[in-house]
């Protein structure tokens, strides 16, 4: 018998509320506490199933090779399940230049409600988080094997920086 995780894990918070604050460690160990970037500038999370598989490959090398355009207007962040030592080893094989957040315990994926039950790992979604620290945008990929739309994901982060 499979049990189901809970609707709250399940269901994306909706822009408005305020982002769940967290502590999770990056490829180099470095812990990364959102709260520090309120009232500084916006932060985009952007979680992904899995290192290593190809749609995430292919995603993480894009906002490594746009880094600069998406970091010029927001934190970056790019959140899974793996460990620290796959996303160092990953970031080293793919020579990936963006932080890649261990969440192994997956609290942070279930907290914003992206938790994909089927898999034991976070959907593919982007969440915008304004300065004010509540969020301003979240889009859920419907198939997570696809990339997410880097054009619609621009133009939320310009929309967002306007309003800063």
């Amino acid at each position: 018998m499979t049990q189901e995780a809970p609707a709250k894990e399940t269901t994306p918070l909706k822009p408005g509320a305020i982002a769940p604050d967290f502590t999770l460690p990056d490829q180099d160990k470095k812990d990364f506490k959102l709260s520090e970037c309120r009232g500084k500038r916006p932060v985009a999370l952007f979680f992904y199933p899995l290192d290593w598989s190809p749609t995430c490959s292919k995603e993480n090398a894009c906002f490594t090779r746009d880094l600069s355009r998406f970091h010029g207007m927001a934190e970056v962040a790019a959140i899974s399940v793996d460990s620290t030592w796959s996303h160092k080893a990953w970031a080293e094989k793919m020579g990936l230049k963006h932080r890649l957040l261990s969440d192994m315990q997956r609290a942070v994926t279930k907290a914003y409600g992206l938790f994909h039950p089927g898999i034991n790992a976070a959907q593919r979604a982007t969440v915008l988080v304004g300065k004010d620290g509540k969020i301003a945008w979240v889009k859920v990929e419907a198939d997570i094997t696809k990339e997410r739309d880097y054009a619609e994901v621009e133009a939320q982060l310009q929309k967002l920086a306007a309003q800063a």
